[in-house]
């Protein structure tokens, strides 16, 4: 076996086989892990590894229907951690209002957007400019800029009455400030073009965690109490186009390697591609663009909390497809407040539990502690 170094990957000749691989380091909650990627031709990903759930049946008053989605979600849950859903009740136009207004910002020159900064902002809500980013460390800086911004009550049709009444120990964690509208005033839509895709996808993400629930084998409303002020936040990546590879130069990559931090994630992707989620095989695969679904991935507090039943797949973005691309994902998880451990349904005399009870805002930070950093 040989191997050489560079941008902290590693490439391994196997003497007893035809492959070769390299040794992708990642980040996590107790310190880097490392997985073998297979050095083979990237490939779209088959029907069978990414399926396409019709996820009608979830808004449907028959509980027989409800439950049918979520066996599919199970499904898809335990063997890969990524999945396609259409049928998803969030209309085109507000997706395609996101979008165009997204652009609009993205592609304002840097001086106007430096105005909304995110390191301006008291709870780093706003622009992170290109070559800031850096999702993993053993790769290069990400080929990004990007605008988020964090839940806010304010904002949330569910939430109603006087915010004050919020109780103190959830109040603490939550964002009420309106640094990134403020500063972006001169985008009349912007705005209310966002507020409605996180609206529309914060319902979508209430409604597929009674689904989990189900799949889990719990009551519906189970984790309903877990997510009434929850860790729901909007992160709209712009990739420009990456150039093609120079022989001896560190691989570029649209977004690192990595995975997510809370329980899932609804991500709309542009026609333009280039995300790619690491299979069993250790293979990066496309998942490529099917217009009209949302792509939704585990995350890591969920692998958790399902004692490693449910997968929390590595996924990156290397936008090659010569156009600028938008991605818009929305990143969901429990109220920051709250703590939960294994659930007992994912506990049995051949699966005890894995990990002791944590927070989610201790386990956010210690997620974030090792990451978005370029140096």
């Amino acid at each position: 076996m040989s191997s050489n170094h560079a941008g902290g990957t590693s490439t391994l000749v196997v003497t007893d086989s035809s492959e070769q691989h390299t040794l992708l380091r990642l980040s996590s909650a107790n310190g880097p892990v490392y997985r073998r990627i297979k050095i083979a031709p990237l490939r779209d990903a088959r029907s069978d590894e990414i399926p396409l759930i019709d996820i009608s049946g979830i808004y449907s008053s028959s509980f027989d229907e409800r439950k049918a989605v979520a066996t599919q979600i199970h499904e898809a849950a335990t063997n890969i951690g990524f999945f396609y859903v259409k049928n998803h009740g969030i209309s085109a136009s507000v997706m395609k209002s996101a979008y165009d207004s997204s652009l609009e910002f993205f592609r304002q020159p840097d001086e106007i957007k430096q105005e909304v900064n995110a390191e301006l902002s008291p709870c780093l809500n706003g622009w992170k400019p290109p070559q800031t980013q850096r999702i993993n460390q053993a790769e290069s800086i990400d080929v990004r800029e990007t605008f988020s911004f964090r839940y806010n009550p304010t904002y949330d049709p569910a939430v109603s009455g006087n915010l004050g009444a919020i109780p103190a120990e959830i109040r603490e964690s939550l964002v009420t400030n309106e640094f990134c509208w403020e500063k972006t005033a001169n985008l009349p839509n912007l705005k209310e073009d966002i507020i409605n895709y996180w609206r529309a996808t914060l319902g979508l993400a209430r409604h597929l965690t009674r689904s989990f629930s189900l799949a889990l084998s719990l009551p519906e409303t189970y984790l309903d109490p877990k997510i009434t002020y929850p860790d729901a936040g909007i992160g709209l990546n712009y990739y420009p186009s990456i150039p093609p590879s120079t022989s001896g130069l560190e691989e570029q990559v649209s977004i690192g390697s990595h995975t997510d931090f809370q329980l899932f994630t609804i991500l709309w992707q542009d026609s333009n591609g280039g995300l790619q989620v690491l299979n069993r095989e250790g293979e990066w695969i496309n998942a490529a663009p099917i217009e009209g679904t949302f792509v939704i991935n585990i995350g890591d507090y969920l692998q958790r909390i399902t004692n490693d039943r449910y997968i929390s797949t590595v996924h990156r973005a290397r936008n090659l497809s010569g156009k600028e691309r938008i991605s818009m994902p929305m990143f969901f998880g429990f109220n920051l407040n709250e703590t939960c451990g294994v659930l007992d349904s994912c506990v049995d005399e051949e699966h005890p539990r894995n990990y002791e009870p944590i927070s989610c805002k201790e386990w956010v930070e210690l997620r974030v502690k090792a990451m978005h950093t370029t140096d």
